[in-house]
């Protein structure tokens, strides 16, 4: 039976749950997605502070200061950051206060100190377009019992600030998922033995070098199984190479040709195959199934397909295991530059460049979509999404495509 995209994308997805957390230092946790929501335990900021360095002073006693009339205020002290002031402000006095030192009670705005002469015992204040500014309040950002972090966060930069503000010196997270890639193929070889390719009896395992990539890119652990020869005895010898892993990916021997073996063998391993076939070009002969617990995905060989469908399904499964909640990419509208017609009733996907024309994105094909040519997705930072039911797109026409691989955000207009 074969599946529509969104079938097989569910049916995929739905066998598969994220790793099981485990707890790491923070420091080591860059990169990993958060298991649980971290909770504050504090107020954050723990105090009023200042968010510049200027003067400490009561709005009511600066609303009228201006270059001509500046309001001149006694100066009682100056409070540095990490340092608690000792008095507070009264009407017709000011305190000095560096960025993010405790604002004193009393004071509900801060000066900046460009609006005033800078004077440590009295301060001539020049502008009262602060009245009333540049104090952030306690707990402006965290409340205690609020969500510091939650589950499902990949830890970024900004989430290992946030994680260490709340004292969270540990972390539970999903360890990244151990992808174990193999190659099929008696026409692959690798790199060390080029001069067979150049002579036109071989040619190089891209794959290997392709789906590993975007498994690093998609946030797991590539184990390289090498590349297996077209025979049944040697996948299954090889197949013993992903015993520990939490995902397998092959290539090439998922068609209906005399030498494809791969879901023979699987059935003789005592794997469970759910799906064969995609109603999808290019990448229909996609396998999914489980062995011994542990989800295996069979990609084509062709390396266009075994890109695309990587893109489509891998990648999504990778993201789950993983523990992100949003696991695939979000298309964006776009217009298309060129005709386009597809002669099967299969959703297609387009390898294409995604430009900004004003405030227009603009698709055009990379060039012929052959799914051997892997330079067309070299070029390409989107998928155009081509739907069965809509057979022909008209140059100026509107439709959808996914941004892909590490030019996915040259498909996305940023406004700075």
């Amino acid at each position: 039976m074969a599946y529509s995209v969104r079938e097989a994308s569910e049916r995929i997805l739905s066998a598969v749950a994220p790793l099981a957390p485990l707890e790491v230092p923070l420091r080591d946790a860059l990169g990993l997605v958060l298991a649980e929501d971290v909770v504050s335990p504090i107020e954050h900021p723990p105090w009023d502070n200042s968010s510049m360095d200027g003067y400490a002073v009561r709005a009511t006693d600066v609303v009228r200061a201006s270059k001509d009339a500046p309001v001149v205020l006694p100066v009682l002290e100056t409070v540095r950051a990490g340092q608690r002031p000792t008095r507070s402000v009264e009407s017709g006095t000011a305190i000095r206060v560096m960025t993010g030192a405790p604002v004193p009670d009393g004071a509900d705005t801060v000066i900046r100190v460009e609006d005033t002469d800078g004077g440590e015992t009295r301060v001539s204040i020049r502008d009262a377009r602060d009245a009333g500014r540049n104090v952030r309040p306690r707990g402006e950002d965290l409340q205690p019992g609020t969500i510091a972090v939650a589950a499902g966060s990949v830890i970024g930069a900004a989430q290992l600030g946030v994680l260490a503000s709340v004292g969270a010196a540990t972390v539970q997270v999903h360890r990244r998922p151990r992808v174990a890639v193999l190659a099929s193929g008696d026409e692959l070889v690798d790199l060390d033995r080029f001069d067979e390719v150049r002579r036109g009896d071989r040619i190089v395992t891209s794959n290997s070098y392709t789906i590993g990539a975007n498994v690093v890119a998609a946030g797991g652990e590539a184990v390289d199984l090498g590349i297996v020869r077209d025979d049944p005895a040697s996948y299954a010898e090889r197949m013993a190479g992903a015993r520990g892993c939490d995902l397998l990916i092959t290539s090439g021997g998922v068609s209906v040709g005399a030498f494809d073996f791969t879901k023979d063998v699987l059935k003789s391993l005592g794997a469970e195959l759910h799906l064969w076939r995609v109603l999808m070009r290019p990448g229909a002969p996609l396998g999914f199934g489980t062995l011994h617990g542990m989800p295996w995905l069979g990609l084509p060989g062709n390396p266009v397909s075994a890109m695309v469908t990587f893109e489509l399904f891998a990648r999504p499964v990778i993201r789950r295991l993983r523990g992100e909640r949003q696991v695939f990419r979000r298309p964006i509208e776009v217009r298309v530059r060129d005709d386009v017609t597809i002669g099967a009733p299969l959703t297609h996907f387009m390898r294409v460049i995604v430009e900004w024309d004003g405030d227009e994105a603009w698709a055009r094909l990379t060039g012929p979509q052959g799914s051997g040519l892997l330079t067309s997705m070299s070029r390409a930072n989107a998928l155009l999404i081509i739907p069965a039911e809509r057979p022909t797109i008209r140059a100026g026409d509107r439709a959808h495509v996914l941004p892909i691989g590490e030019g996915a955000l040259s498909a996305v207009q940023l406004e700075l």
